[in-house]
């Protein structure tokens, strides 16, 4: 699997990703608002968004920039996950929502996806030298908090979040060489 930046020629590719979600009623999640975007406006202005929230000078005072890609299967070019990195944390970032989004399409999950990407994440947060990354899930989401475990996830909290009105779990994975 490759991470590719959001690009025109993915459009169908993330159409069919964002619809698959609504086919199996599954949450959408660290897809950068694709699907927001896909009923609200164009997939066009959604890539000049995701542009936009690399902008670092420029991203909003109440916001935090961030980077997109898709999760590419190399074999036949079809995205089976997304994720969304924030490159810095604040407010609401920092309490409910963490480093790193991500979402695996509901007919590729259970084949250790979510995992790689996971692992492929938290190497580009290595570089950056970023030392603790936060990654948050729902309580009842054994997943994707299985995930995060296997990645060095260590629980740091567990609360009610105001912002998505569901409980919480907080973890922290340490980097560095020597941590995972």
């Amino acid at each position: 699997m490759k991470l590719i930046f959001p690009r025109i020629d993915y459009k169908e590719k993330a159409i069919d990703y964002i619809n698959e979600f609504y086919e199996y009623g599954s949450e959408i999640n660290g897809a950068g608002g694709l699907d927001y975007f896909l009923k609200e406006s164009t997939y066009e202005d959604w890539l000049e968004n995701v542009i936009g929230y690399m902008d670092v000078a420029n991203v909003a005072e109440f916001d935090v920039p961030r980077i997109t890609y898709f999760c590419v299967r190399e074999e036949d070019e079809r995205i089976v996950g997304m994720i969304n990195l924030r490159l810095s944390l604040i407010n609401f970032s920092k309490k409910d929502a963490g480093h790193i989004g991500y979402s695996v399409r509901p007919t590729e999950r259970r084949k250790h996806y979510a995992t790689e990407i996971l692992f492929k994440a938290l190497k580009i947060y290595d570089r950056m030298g970023v030392d603790e990354v936060l990654i948050s899930c729902e309580k009842e989401n054994v997943a994707s908090a299985g995930v995060i475990m296997k990645c060095g996830g260590m629980l740091k909290d567990e609360f009610f979040s105001e912002t998505y009105k569901k409980e919480l779990k907080m973890f922290v994975i340490k980097q560095g060489k020597d941590k995972r």
